[in-house]
């Protein structure tokens, strides 16, 4: 049962905005964590719109404002997804262009504030289009690529899964298609999850989206293949076991309570705002309101 507004008896979260601005409202578009702040690149900024944004706007939660990047000539795209790479670049990739559903590459080096085509590598096979798709960290390298498949007028009864690896210092990518399907999923969520057992792996699951009555896995890992891993600025990346300790930082600036039991706290994008779920209450307190 609901409690207060925004909180949710039993499981002690509270929904708090963090950040109110019309450079927010958006959608389609992606919202990418690079060294302590958000980027949200391109997607549809007004109902009905059918012409991707090529905006780019940066979100710092430590001082809650949000600003247009200088950087020009950003991807026009909506649909897409992007992941970072080397604590530096954030790589955006394929997503619906205006025209054509795009299986490319463009990256933001947030170094020298430029945007940057790049190239398909030697050997690369590309998947028709993506859009609505999803692009996990495997490692700083190396994504999975899963999600629609296909061209305007064409769409695959099934979700092909591609490898896809990154170069940034050759400035080039390289796909290559799993011998794994999934059901033809669109506008899903991923989720890179240990495997339970005294040697747990990880495996990749996929969420929700169109044609997904039932969860699916888009990839095994054996124990010891998937590590976290470190960016230079010290921040941790990819999946660590999920105790929390990543994200004491963001909680304090939260306003968590140092002692509260608390999960990996995350930002939604909620219209205009960005809004922060946090789990502020201890076990105790959370089971003793689950019972009454």
């Amino acid at each position: 049962m609901a409690g207060a507004a925004g909180e949710v008896r039993g499981l002690g979260w509270t929904w708090r905005p963090v950040a109110r601005d019309p450079l927010l409202a958006r959608a389609f578009h992606s919202c990418t964590e690079l060294r302590g702040r958000f980027y949200l690149v391109g997607g549809l900024l007004a109902g009905g719109a059918r012409e991707p944004s090529s905006e780019t706007v940066v979100f710092d939660p430590a001082g809650g404002q949000a600003v247009r990047a200088a950087a020009l000539g950003g991807p026009r795209r909506s649909h897409h997804d992007a992941a970072p790479v080397g604590g530096r670049w954030l790589c955006v990739v394929g997503g619906w262009d205006g025209s054509r559903r795009s299986a490319t590459v463009t990256a933001l080096d947030t170094d020298r504030g430029v945007w940057e085509e790049w190239t398909a590598g030697s050997g690369s096979c590309p998947p028709a289009g993506l859009s609505s798709h999803t692009c996990t960290r495997i490692s700083d390298r190396e994504l999975r690529v899963a999600g629609r498949e296909g061209g305007t007028r064409t769409q695959r009864r099934y979700g092909s899964v591609y490898t896809l690896r990154l170069d940034p210092g050759a400035r080039t990518y390289c796909y290559k298609e799993e011998g794994c399907h999934t059901v033809s999923r669109s506008g899903h969520c991923a989720a890179l999850l240990q495997s339970p057992g005294p040697h747990p792996g990880h495996q990749l699951l996929l969420f929700g989206g169109c044609n997904s009555a039932e969860p699916e896995v888009a990839g095994h890992w054996s124990h010891g293949k998937i590590k976290a891993f470190f960016l230079p600025q010290g921040g941790t990346t990819c999946c660590p076991p999920f105790d929390g300790k990543a994200f004491k930082a963001p909680e304090q600036r939260a306003g968590v309570p140092a002692g509260a039991s608390r999960p990996a706290p995350s930002l939604m994008f909620c219209g205009w705002s960005f809004c922060c779920p946090v789990r502020w209450r201890n076990f105790e307190q959370s089971q003793r309101h689950h019972l009454q």
